[in-house]
């Protein structure tokens, strides 16, 4: 995509003269952001109509992306390296008086995503368009995205993110492509011409679905996908009748309660109506896709439905889109009058399924009672499926009723999602190799033994052209200047780097980057907290969304004991340490926002200690994003990835720090088992449980979280001081409730479900091997680069091109 610097500067000058009344002396910088995104969207929309005219020219098939979350970060800048236009941009910005650095600040991350399941859908989508696959995504636009967060008191407190204040430059509204959707209601049928009876659904409620279109482009290709968010409003819209009867609460309510569909990202769902909103986003944008999909499709290929496989590949990322299965099934025999049969036939052979997690918690099961009321029809064809299921496995295992009651899509009052899930798909995957092995051996054991030929593995990846291109100029200047710039769209270029891993010249000049980069972050981080931290120090990060099982607690636990080790002996001889916090909690979770609130607590005692304070610092960064994340990256020296073995599917975070040269610490847990397969043991610090370990202790209840800490001292110690006022002396037994969770157990869990005590000792010593090894500086230098040289295989765009030829059987538009 090419930039006419002519026509931009005066695209520019007008819009400010029609659209705001002003000029570039006089234009605010929201002005300014806004006219200069906008002027880029007019090269993006041509590249962008050619895209949709060749797709339909080569009656391509095309692959949609169906997933909750799309955290794709600022556009931008990102849309500018993908054109090789920023630097153009960046010289007429300075040329008619407009500081690009100020406007980029403006644009706000777009609110649609909140870790790593959303990143990796960015990502892919990234990956998708720069290998000129047809691969598009659909999604919800949320208003106000998950939330904004701020600590008052070291507590997390949720505010709504408006990241649409100064509109969205990068998407489009397509009112006239609109849809509706229904709830409630009752199911009736007729006979059809052929006598055959026909299902339909009255006194729905009705919700429009309108859709808006963000602009995917790709890196050096004029290729253009698209990502279809959809927006909730009201069919009725608001009663005038109430209205002028100064009924104004109610006048509005329905409009209201059709917004909330697409209000907020992930809305707290530990009560009954926060759990049926959850439902309601579901379907809501499953729907809306799956009618835009077909309305599409019939459009080019009319109503043969025959080759609507090999016209349409859906990928369900993870369970939150699963009910398109049954939906799929609707539309095709209800409203286009195919025979269940048929219908089947096209829907496994459409839907593939995306596993991310082998927590209970995270596989969705829905309570029949509130299913049935709010999705009446979808219900019935779900224990349709269900029914027709069991004579599958009746036929295969006769008479095993605890088999069929375990593997029962609808049982003991539950809709279980990911069963409909691989029952409904003709691919199930998991995303890295580890978590694939451990679905096909422990908790899918017995559907993988059902459909072996189902299951494979796509390990995550992530794109270098967000996460080193943009993230880190410096470190990929470096590389350009050492390899050239074909990484850039083949990341095993890097593995060229190794032949610099000896050279004392290379290994000081990304000592330099790296101090640079950490410059930076320092810089923000007081700008924030307002805490002085040392770029010197070793920079141990740790950002990832707030959950038991990923440990943060873990983390907090060693830092607590590092800080009695200095205060025992203040010449104690270790690197200065600032360990840097990121992360939200989910809304609901309670515990979770307690060790938000005891790393805080931590941090304000250590920082203000004038004994320890030179060598050791704490800080947790408010409202963790993508922005941010794009600053922290560079500068951070150590990976936490420290997740209890077996409970991380794959991870993100790891690929993107061992891509800007941080070494890993972490668990042999999701990916970083193959982290570690690539750049060596030696070049990384493993420790604690395996996998393997983690599943026998918890098969056989043989681990007591009491033994760890009658037999070691330090974290006692370290334990009591939860149990006391050392970290919160005037709020005491605010974290008694961490403490009884890691000794007794609490909310009838079994004490220290994810392990924290038992690794303690052994995090403690991968720590101190850290310590040693920042010591010899070269030596680190030289681990960073082996890092860095053998990322190539965690690119998204490898996991992307195994999916479009193992799974969806897309070819690249020419």
């Amino acid at each position: 995509m090419k930039i006419d610097k002519k026509l931009f500067i005066e695209i520019v000058k007008r819009r400010l003269h029609v659209q705001y009344l002003t000029d570039l002396k006089n234009a605010s910088e929201v002005d300014k952001y806004r006219v200069v995104s906008q002027t880029i969207m007019n090269t993006i929309a041509d590249c962008w109509m050619l895209t949709k005219e060749k797709t339909k020219k080569q009656e391509a098939k095309q692959m949609f992306y169906f997933s909750a979350e799309f955290l794709i970060g600022r556009a931008m800048s990102n849309n500018l390296i993908n054109m090789l236009s920023l630097e153009d941009i960046r010289e007429i910005c300075s040329e008619i008086g407009i500081d690009y650095n100020k406007i980029e600040e403006i644009e706000q991350d777009a609110g649609l995503g909140n870790g790593g399941l959303g990143r990796l859908a960015a990502c892919f989508l990234d990956s998708l368009a720069t290998l000129n696959l047809p691969g598009h995504g659909y999604g919800i636009r949320y208003r106000f995205g998950m939330f904004k967060q701020k600590f008052e008191n070291g507590v997390q407190m949720e505010e709504p993110d408006n990241w649409l204040k100064y509109g969205d430059s990068w998407s489009i509204e397509r009112e006239a492509e609109r849809v509706v959707i229904k709830f409630y209601g009752e199911v009736n049928a007729k006979k059809n011409d052929e006598g055959r009876e026909v299902f339909f659904v009255e006194n729905t409620e009705d919700i429009v679905a309108t859709p808006y279109d963000f602009a995917v482009t790709g890196y050096g290709t004029d290729n253009v996908n698209t990502l279809r968010l959809w927006d909730a409003s009201s069919k009725e819209g608001f009663n005038l009748q109430l209205f002028n009867d100064q009924e104004y609460l109610q006048a509005m309510a329905q409009e209201n309660s059709a917004e909330d569909i697409s209000r907020v990202l992930y809305p707290n769902d530990t009560g009954p109506s926060g759990k049926e909103l959850r439902l309601k986003q579901q379907y809501f944008f499953s729907s809306a896709s799956l009618q835009d999909i077909l309305r599409n499709y019939k459009k080019q290929y009319g109503a043969n439905f025959a080759k609507f496989a090999d016209k349409v590949a859906v990928q369900l990322n993870d369970t939150h889109p699963v009910v398109s299965i049954p939906e799929l099934m609707r539309i095709l025999m209800d409203e286009e009058g195919l025979s269940w049969e048929f219908a089947w036939r096209i829907t496994t052979k459409v839907f593939g399924y995306t596993n991310h997690t082998i927590m209970a918690e995270a596989l969705e099961k829905w309570p029949i009672d509130m299913f049935s009321k709010l999705l009446p029809r979808i219900y019935q064809i779900i224990e349709e499926i269900n029914r027709r299921f069991l004579k599958e496995l009746e036929m295969k295992y006769p008479k095993d009723w605890n088999k069929k009651n375990r593997m029962s899509i609808v049982a003991n009052g539950l809709i279980h999602m990911a069963w409909l899930a691989i029952v409904g798909s003709h691919s199930v995957n998991g995303v890295a190799a580890l978590h694939t092995e451990l679905l096909k051996n422990e908790e899918l054991k017995e559907w993988f033994e059902l459909y072996p030929k189902k299951f494979n593995n796509k390990t995550n990846g992530v794109t270098q052209r967000r996460w080193l291109l943009l993230s880190n100029p410096r470190l990929a200047n470096f590389i350009t200047s050492k390899i050239g710039n074909g990484w850039i769209t083949n990341l095993d270029e890097l593995k060229k780097l190794e032949a610099y891993v000896e050279d004392t010249a290379s290994l000081e000049e990304l000592m330099q980057i790296k101090f640079e980069n950490k410059k930076d972050l320092a810089k923000i981080i007081y700008d924030q907290t307002k805490v002085t931290i040392d770029p010197n120090s070793i920079f141990d990060v740790q950002i990832k969304r707030l959950h038991e099982y990923k440990r943060q607690l873990l983390n907090a636990l060693h830092i607590i004991d590092l800080y009695n080790r200095l205060k025992e002996n203040p010449d104690l001889d270790i690197a200065p340490r600032t360990f840097i916090f990121g992360a939200k909690a989910a809304s609901g979770y309670r515990r979770a926002k307690s060790i938000i609130k005891l790393i805080n607590n931590i941090a304000k005692k250590i920082n203000n200690d004038a004994d320890t304070n030179h060598k050791l610092k704490v800080v947790f960064l408010e409202n963790y994003n993508v922005s941010l994340a794009q600053t922290i990256f560079p500068a951070s020296d150590v990976s936490e990835q420290i997740s209890t073995a077996s409970k991380e599917a794959s991870g993100t975070g790891n690929m993107k720090f061992m891509m800007n040269g941080a070494l890993t610490i972490g668990t042999m847990d999701g990916a970083n088992v193959e982290i570690v397969d690539h750049v060596g043991r030696e070049n990384a610090f493993i420790f604690g449980l395996t996998a393997a370990d983690v599943v026998e202790y918890t098969n056989n209840h043989s681990y007591h979280s009491w033994d760890e800490y009658e037999n070691n001292p330090d974290l006692a110690k370290v334990l009591e001081h939860l149990n006391s006022d050392v970290f919160c002396p005037k709020e005491p037994g605010i974290f008694r409730e961490l403490y009884d969770s890691l000794l007794h157990g609490v909310e009838g869990n079994i004490p220290d479900p994810f392990f924290v005590l038992k690794d303690f000792a052994e995090y403690k010593a991968a720590q101190a091997e850290v310590d040693v090894a920042y010591h010899d500086k070269l030596g680190w230098a030289k681990k960073s680069l082996i890092n860095i040289a053998n990322s190539g295989f965690f690119t998204s765009d490898r996991t992307i091109q195994s999916y479009a030829d193992e799974i969806w059987n897309i070819k690249p538009i020419n």
